[in-house]
């Protein structure tokens, strides 16, 4: 597979006339291959037929479908999800266009420089994940890979808009702005395709609307050896031990090696098509500076020496002129197949001169197919951003105060240590901590946060203060809160300390995602789980389901992960 940024026009026409609703694919058990229709219909009547029925935007899906000029007659479902992405494909590089517009016109402006530099940046990664998924997923039958990858491109082009709406004074960036509204809404409809596909095949009398667990919709899943009902059980893999070490990094760059991380990943190797890992050995020590994997950087691993050993840190935070959550990041990776293991991601950011605390981010993660074992994030507010795709983390541990784990990624926490810190503007004064703020903005995103077996605590320092007030819950700390419309966070026989707040979680504006969300829990222990008291819009999950958040389920980890 080319890892490399290209046109698919030809291939979503070779593929349009050619494939039929025969593919199958290896994660489920629906047939495929029959329909149910007796009639033959007319392209148009097929496009109003599953628009209708499995769009959250029937009308749009309509029209962008209709105007292709790639369908072949009587279209097959697949063949329809083939030219979304197309219709998607299309009208996200017509997007692209208009912003280098904006950008050439930006004249010095340094907001607008910024909005369209940032716009570009995940326009670049969304056209790559649509791309990958009609040349690799659609082609292999991996409908799960083409879910996870969708989702991401429908975030990018929401963080697009997020960026163009600060810069929405002109008539150039208004009628672009208003593109990437209609591009989200496209590549909601292509998302929402893909959802009823993997869930009922060819069988487009069942297709719907994407639903999700509030909705009383669980889709098929793989049972593990212990039955369906008995929860989940912990999963083995990792970071593979004795891993070849490629390049060395060191505070003295003695030997031969790199004195800066940043050296050591600028040389591996761009776009490896073979799966081949290039190892870093990172020797302990503390590393100030600030470190970007890129796109093409792909299998790229950190080793450290140990936590608080190997350290890699910054201070980039959102009070700091032309920083934004995203790039206040002092590591940031979005190569694909990314591990570390041995090492403490940190932001060492503080309250500013008004005693006023920012975002600052330890470590942003947009790599699919990441593993990261036996590190440590320390930060304050979104220390740890995880923000889109399938990550798995493992004896971790995880140090914050405000929304310290946060994103829209499908992620999945084993074996870990979620800790609140003091507050760094009055931690003596009353006030609310938040461990997870989870990002899904449409139903049909296959994200969500799934902690198992993870201890919730604070920090010695914390515990401190808490049992030293007068009032401990005076410092409330909830297991998360909704950042988004359909925010999705469980946690699975994991042990909630006293500090938990007995309701648990906590509204973000109002009623936003109140009747949308999903907040789980399943067999928690610990003086902090008080299923009894919990908010009346989170969930106990039902055993017949908790299988749904396995790694294998949740993340497909068993095709991808490492054994230990």
């Amino acid at each position: 597979m080319t890892m490399t940024m290209r046109s698919t026009s030809l291939f979503f026409l070779l593929s349009l006339l050619s494939l039929s609703s025969a593919s199958h694919h290896r994660y489920h058990d629906h047939d495929h291959s029959t329909s149910n229709t007796n009639a033959t219909p007319t392209p148009t009547s097929s496009i109003q037929q599953l628009c209708n029925a499995a769009t959250r935007f029937p009308d749009l899906c309509v029209s962008s479908l209709s105007n292709s000029k790639q369908l072949p007659p009587n279209p097959t479902p697949l063949q329809l999800i083939y030219s979304s992405l197309s219709v998607t494909s299309e009208t996200a590089r017509t997007v692209q266009s208009k912003v280098n517009a904006i950008l050439n016109s930006a004249a010095g402006d340094q907001n607008r420089t910024r909005a369209a530099n940032n716009c570009l940046e995940v326009l670049k990664s969304s056209l790559y994940r649509i791309s990958i998924t009609a040349n690799d997923a659609l082609p292999r039958g991996n409908l799960k890979s083409a879910r996870t990858w969708m989702s991401a491109s429908l975030l990018h082009h929401t963080d697009c808009g997020s960026a163009l709406k600060n810069i929405n004074d002109t008539k150039l960036a208004t009628e672009t702005l208003t593109l990437v509204n209609s591009l989200i809404n496209i590549t909601s409809n292509a998302l929402s395709l893909l959802f009823s596909y993997d869930h009922f095949g060819n069988n487009t009398a069942s297709w719907i609307p994407p639903r999700t667990e509030r909705d009383g919709f669980w889709g098929a899943v793989k049972t593990s050896g212990s039955g369906s009902g008995s929860g989940i059980a912990g999963f083995k893999g990792g970071v593979p031990a004795n891993l070849k070490v490629d390049v060395t990094v060191s505070k003295d760059g003695s030997s031969g090696s790199y004195k800066t991380v940043q050296d050591a990943v600028n040389a591996a190797p761009n776009n490896t098509a073979d799966g081949k890992r290039f190892v870093i050995r990172i020797k302990a020590g503390v590393y100030e500076e600030i470190v970007r994997v890129p796109l093409e950087k792909k299998n790229v691993v950190f080793l450290g020496d140990g936590i608080g050993k190997t350290v890699i840190t910054g201070s980039l935070n959102v009070g700091q002129p032309g920083i934004s959550t995203s790039s206040s990041a002092t590591v940031a990776v979005l190569g694909d197949g990314f591990m570390a293991s041995g090492l403490t991601f940190q932001n060492t950011a503080g309250a500013d001169k008004d005693n006023q605390s920012h975002q600052a981010v330890a470590f942003k993660s947009s790599s699919d197919l990441s593993v990261i074992e036996n590190c440590e994030f320390l930060g304050n507010q979104d220390t740890l951003f995880a923000q889109t795709l399938r990550q798995f983390y493992k004896s971790c541990r995880i140090v914050g105060n405000v929304d310290f784990v946060f994103g829209n990624a499908a992620a999945f926490f084993q074996d870990c240590q979620i800790l609140v810190k003091p507050r760094q503007a009055g931690p003596e004064q009353e006030g609310k901590s938040y461990m997870t703020a989870h990002g899904r903005t449409d139903p049909a995103q296959a994200t969500g946060y799934v902690f198992y077996n993870c201890l919730i605590n604070g920090t010695e320092e914390f515990m401190k203060m808490y049992h030293g007030a007068s009032n401990p819950e005076m410092h409330s700390n909830f297991l998360g809160r909704p950042w988004k419309e359909y925010s999705r966070t469980v946690y699975i026989q994991s042990n909630l300390q006293e500090l938990v707040s007995t309701q648990g979680w906590l509204p973000w504006s109002d009623d936003l995602g109140l009747k949308t969300l999903y907040f789980g829990e399943f067999r928690n222990s610990g003086p902090g789980f008080t299923p009894s008291r919990r908010v009346n819009w989170s969930n106990q999950i039902p055993a017949e389901h908790v299988q749904t958040y396995s790694v294998e389920n949740f993340i497909q980890g068993d095709q991808w992960i490492p054994s230990s």
